[in-house]
């Protein structure tokens, strides 16, 4: 073994080891206590400066050499574990106001591939990210006017007919216009929505055994697309805790590469959203989804979801969604979903938190997948300015398409530590 290999493998264990007291106290750092630090005052708001350091293991982490391979033309067709290293450093910004806010958050993602587990995977360390903007006018006027803006580059993809393996580039802008008439009991809200996503696999080599665009280098660019969007929601508070909600909206995907049939999706649908105890809360909406591009086909759209407030720190959520989306090669697919979450907060400082869902997946002709996952975690605010967290993933999915990348189960624990300034 190499000198830079056994120094980063020294690294990674140190790294371990300096994470390790916070595991057991801490989980995913989405949500849960503020993370606080005084930041650089910029107006009447703060810039934090944060840095996020995590030590992971992914039991399928891509797609390697196989053990003992002397041929760098050769790829296993199974997706092999490894140890990863993220560093992110990264900035957010906060200027609150009545008539103009600003919310800007980002971070650069460094993943390393260590070679612990697997030695061939180095080289296929990268860069990721994600940086997300709000931008709101007039919040409680008659009509206020939001831009949003998310960015992100990932191994985890929004294409759901890519297996692993691949990396993702995704940008979407947004415009919301808050319309409310009156005392505010009716809002209408026209929305306008564009994203392009372009993907790149992970590997230059396709595995063996790959039979398709899912997992082969050279033809995963298919998949690349461009969204638009636009509809109207709306809400009319027609009692105090209860309202009627719709909402209408045209999804124009066009495919930049290969001969994927382009989709206009029109959904719409309508329902109650309120609380029906003081502690429960349920959202009921039915529509249909009809593609009305070249792939035809549509189904009807349905969601039920309860929100149960336990205690004042406390939350369960459980709730069953069916939508209608288009994807490259298939034109659409239908998704079933059931989903579960819980939260706690303890004392203040120690978040519980769990979340699984299983999807079925209908793809147009005669492909299902199935997929389930789990995320499950603690997370712990040691200071205002430090919080330590630690977790367990489970990923399983099965396709009645062959291929590693779309049937194989995916086991993840990590321990992060985030210090912000």
């Amino acid at each position: 073994m190499t000198q830079p290999a056994n120094k980063w493998r020294a690294v990674c264990l140190l790294a371990m080891v300096a994470s390790w007291p916070a595991f057991g106290q801490a989980s995913a750092l989405n949500g849960g206590p503020n993370t606080g630090g005084n930041g650089f005052k910029v107006g009447d708001g703060r810039l934090h400066a944060t840095f996020d350091f995590e030590t992971r293991y992914d039991s399928a982490a891509g797609y390697f050499p196989p053990p003992g391979n002397t041929d760098p033309n050769v790829v296993s067709d199974q997706l092999s574990g490894e140890a990863l290293l993220h560093i992110r450093p990264g900035l957010r910004l906060e200027l609150p106001g009545s008539k103009v806010s600003l919310n800007l958050m980002g971070h650069a993602d460094y993943v390393h591939y260590t070679g612990l587990f697997t030695p061939g995977s180095t080289n296929t360390s990268h860069l990721e990210g994600l940086a997300d903007l709000n931008l709101s006018f007039n919040k409680e006027g008659q009509v206020g006017v939001e831009l949003m803006n998310h960015f992100q580059r990932s191994d985890r993809t929004r294409s759901v007919a890519i297996g692993a393996g691949v990396l993702s580039l995704f940008n979407e802008v947004r415009l919301h216009v808050p319309i409310r008439p009156g005392g505010g009991a009716l809002e209408v809200t026209p929305q306008l929505a564009w994203g392009v996503e372009l993907f790149q696999p992970l590997g230059a080599l396709a595995p063996v055994g790959c039979g398709g665009p899912e997992c082969d280098p050279a033809l995963v660019d298919r998949f690349n697309y461009s969204d638009l969007r636009a509809g109207l929601n709306g809400r009319w508070r027609f009692l105090p805790k209860t309202a009627v909600v719709a909402d209408v909206h045209v999804n124009l995907r066009n495919y930049t590469n290969g001969d994927s049939p382009n989709a206009l999706v029109l959904q719409a649908k309508a329902g109650l959203a309120g609380l029906v105890t003081p502690k429960i809360a349920v959202t009921a909406t039915m529509g249909w989804g009809q593609n009305l591009g070249e792939a035809v086909g549509g189904t009807l759209l349905a969601q039920l979801e309860a929100s149960y407030l336990m205690s004042p720190t406390t939350t369960l959520k459980a709730g069953y969604a069916r939508t209608l989306e288009p994807v490259a090669a298939f034109g659409q697919f239908r998704d079933d979903r059931g989903y579960l979450e819980g939260q706690a907060l303890l004392g203040g400082r120690l978040t519980l938190r769990a979340t699984t869902a299983f999807d079925y997946l209908s793809f147009q002709g005669d492909r299902r997948d199935t997929l389930f996952k789990l995320d499950v975690g603690p997370q712990y605010q040691f200071q205002k300015w430090l919080i330590g967290g630690a977790g367990y993933l489970l990923g399983t999915r099965a396709s009645t398409a062959t291929g590693g990348g779309i049937n194989y189960s995916r086991h993840e624990g990590y321990v992060r530590m985030t210090v912000t300034y």
